[in-house]
């Protein structure tokens, strides 16, 4: 194993040098820091957790809440953690993955026992009963999603009231009149969780604006849902001609029935979805669609969570802003 010792003899410095450079505790010149790096990246060299961690005072891990519920899309909640994960390496620190089932409990036992130094937390609700612990313990923490209260918190998301308001518009823009919004389950609007709630908002608000017709429908993802879902909008609405969609599992389905229904799209039916590029892409015809930045936010979470360890403890509150690309799936409303 190589040693802090056989660094500084490589770098031509002390080994209190290297501590320096690895603990960043003292201005260290640049030439200096330049010469260490590359003698630890020649010889291999790799911190002592445990030493490291004694002279940091500092576990150097993060705690990573995330959920495990079947009515989730699994794959943007791994995108999110890989990249919580790769962006952690990046300041040396590991990732403690925990389950959102833990809830305050959960909370309470990171920040009490120094198991992790900052706490990131996913799946978050309106009236995320998590938040109150966060505050009343102060632990370093940042939410990728938004409360209803965001007050003296650090927050980051996509900006999903804009996204249903976006989604309307483009539809609006394309002249179609009667729209509906296919969502995620019903359990997901029930919990009141935040990218849900947040886009029906933003949808409400946009058709509200623009004077259009629209019904919101919750579905559960599978086939035989999407198909009550599909039939209840168009016995109630048949002048509907045109779809947002948030729910990945519900795409597939979608279109299936859509063709089934003689509905030809675009030319007959419009369809925007929010989901990943990849799910656009792969979908026939390519969708007009929303990304969801999965990476963008897992690494600016843990980006914002060292910023706190390293003293900068105010709130701050990051939306990123919607990005529609405009694809196959989207064209100008059938003439009446």
């Amino acid at each position: 194993m190589v040693t802090i010792a056989e660094v500084a003899r490589r770098a031509g410095v002390s080994p209190s040098t290297v501590s320096y450079v690895l603990s960043r505790k003292r201005s260290i010149s640049e030439d200096t820091r330049r010469k260490v790096e590359a003698a630890i990246a020649a010889l291999g060299y790799h911190p002592h957790a445990g030493a490291r961690a004694l002279a940091s005072n500092r576990s150097n891990v993060l705690a990573l809440m995330v959920p495990l519920r079947s009515d989730m899309y699994v794959p943007v909640i791994m995108e999110i953690a890989m990249a919580v994960a790769t962006e952690a390496r990046e300041f040396e620190q590991d990732v403690l993955l925990l389950t959102k089932d833990e809830g305050t409990g959960g909370v309470r036992r990171i920040a009490g026992s120094g198991v992790a130094d900052a706490m990131i937390l996913m799946d978050v609700e309106l009236d995320d009963d998590r938040v109150p612990v966060l505050r009343e313990t102060g632990t370093p923490s940042v939410l990728i999603g938004l409360p209803a209260d965001t007050a003296g918190l650090t927050c980051v998301d996509l900006d999903f009231e804009a996204t249903g308001a976006v989604c309307v518009d483009h539809l609006a823009d394309l002249g179609h009149r009667d729209i509906a919004l296919i969502g995620e389950s019903e359990a997901v609007y029930r919990r009141h969780t935040g990218f849900a709630a947040r886009t029906l908002t933003g949808f409400q608000r946009g058709v509200a604006e623009r004077g259009l017709r629209a019904v919101h429908r919750p579905c559960e993802g599978t086939y035989e849902s999407a198909a009550g879902v599909l039939a209840r909008i168009l016995e109630e609405r048949p002048t509907t001609t045109g779809f947002v969609v948030q729910n990945e599992a519900a795409i597939a389905p979608l279109l299936s029935l859509l063709r089934l229904a003689g509905r030809v799209v675009p030319e007959d039916t419009s369809v925007v979805a929010i989901c990943p590029d990849q799910v656009a892409l792969q979908s026939s015809p390519r969708l007009t669609s929303v990304s969801i930045p999965a990476e963008e936010m897992g690494r600016r979470a843990v980006r914002q969570a060292m910023a706190q360890l390293e003293g900068n403890r105010r709130s701050s509150l990051t939306l990123l802003p919607p990005r529609l690309t405009v694809r196959e799936s989207s064209a100008a409303a059938p003439a009446v």
